[in-house]
């Protein structure tokens, strides 16, 4: 049998779903995604920086993974290949606002009780973070938001390991530069 979902980590019950979403079940498919979706629309939003344009992120993400399910084919686990998706999908919605006015803030960056100081960092690193290269911004979200791996982060972006450790590093550098600047 195939290892659909990333080989042991799979359950019996996610490689059913994936078959039963795979023939066309899409409430199998949402029960597929519901365990991811949370972390799905956390990354899009972190990309794209705008609840409104995150959530067109997650659409399309969800759409993309609906479409092209049958061509999963289980050498990645399934969340790695739905980290993909959205990290493709929000960074052409990122870049189709870039030419447009505003969209810097990322209003649910961190959400935590309302300390002064703390909301005062927090807008600092959410300004700095909208003015990285969408490829830099994207790569520190997922090492830094959450917690992925530098080989995770190269499939999520399809690149070798050596470049997220450029791209995060370099992001590193323009925010630790863009925040002592401001």
């Amino acid at each position: 049998m195939s290892t659909f979902l990333g080989g042991s980590h799979a359950t019996v019950d996610e490689r059913s779903l994936l078959v039963r979403a795979q023939a066309g079940d899409q409430a199998a498919f949402a029960e597929l995604l519901e365990p991811h979706r949370r972390m799905l629309q956390s990354l899009c939003l972190r990309i794209v920086g705008d609840p409104h344009e995150a959530e067109d992120a997650l659409q399309l993400t969800l759409l993309a993974a609906w479409q092209h399910l049958g061509r999963f084919e289980g050498r990645s686990k399934l969340s790695t290949w739905l980290y993909r998706i959205a990290h493709n999908s929000a960074l052409s919605v990122a870049r189709k606002r870039k030419a447009e006015p505003g969209g810097d803030a990322f209003d649910d960056l961190v959400s935590s009780a309302p300390d002064p100081e703390r909301v005062a960092d927090v807008d600092a690193v959410q300004r700095a973070l909208a003015q990285l290269p969408p490829d830099f911004r994207a790569a520190i979200v997922l090492r830094e938001f959450h917690d992925m791996s530098y080989a995770d982060i190269a499939a999520v972006q399809g690149i070798k390991i050596e470049t997220v450790k450029t791209r995060i590093n370099r992001g590193r550098q323009a925010l630790h530069r863009l925040l002592s600047a401001g």
